[in-house]
């Protein structure tokens, strides 16, 4: 009976069906509970706002007022976000990033970044980083392995009489697509534009217009087949 009820009320939190495994002690399960709780609270308290956010309390959050949600939102431990940009942080429902996750709208204070748009159920896995100033964008259903980093702006390079890191930087952005699979420790350069139902190969170093339902892998990343 437990059970029962525990599964209704996943699935009416994120509006799909969940079933818990029945080999899961219920004490494990009362402890989640509990860690979900007291999460729900401190995402309360960090986004300055009532909903579905549940927040780690070892986890930083900057600028929450830079931050929309559209329905449920996980952020599990020592995850730092930062949502200082122009654009800010747009969630949608049933977002989840995981542990040690790093996210930053903005490489310098000299310009603010665009900032980062993520779909519904998508999921982070952990260890990622996400630099996005110059905007990110990313579909519904797309999952992230973990050690993912993505990096929305280039620095310049093009003289020699001066240094590079006073040349200044030029963005174009990621868009990466619905239902995609980015593989662990999978790289996303600046101009990437990621079809839907791509998937990406572990290590993968990404940059250009990938076509829809590719399988892409490599250093560079080459397309592999397609899924159609």
């Amino acid at each position: 009976m437990f059970r029962k009820i525990i599964n209704a009320i996943i699935t009416k939190i994120k509006g799909e069906k969940f079933t818990l495994d029945e080999q899961i002690p219920i004490a494990y399960i009362c402890t989640l509970i509990w860690m979900r709780f007291t999460m729900l609270i401190i995402g309360t308290i960090k986004i300055h706002r009532f909903g579905r956010v549940f927040i780690h309390h070892s986890s930083k959050i900057k600028c929450p007022s830079k931050i929309t949600l559209h329905g449920n939102l996980s952020i599990d431990r020592n995850c730092y976000i930062d949502a200082l940009s122009v654009e800010g942080i747009c969630f949608g429902n049933n977002v989840s990033i995981g542990k040690n996750t790093t996210i930053e709208c903005s490489g310098s204070l000299k310009s603010l970044g665009k900032g980062l748009k993520i779909g519904n159920n998508v999921g982070l896995g952990t260890h990622g980083f996400w630099g996005c100033a110059g905007g990110i964008e990313i579909g519904d259903n797309t999952i992230f392995g973990n050690f993912v980093s993505l990096h929305s702006e280039n620095h310049n390079f093009t003289r020699r009489d001066i240094p590079i890191r006073l040349q200044g930087v030029n963005r174009k952005g990621i868009k990466i697509g619905k239902d995609c699979w980015i593989g662990a420790k999978a790289t996303i350069l600046d101009g990437t534009d990621l079809g839907d139902g791509c998937i990406v190969a572990a290590g993968a170093v990404v940059r250009g217009t990938i076509p829809p339902y590719s399988i892409i892998g490599g250093v560079p990343a080459k397309i592999i087949k397609s899924r159609i």
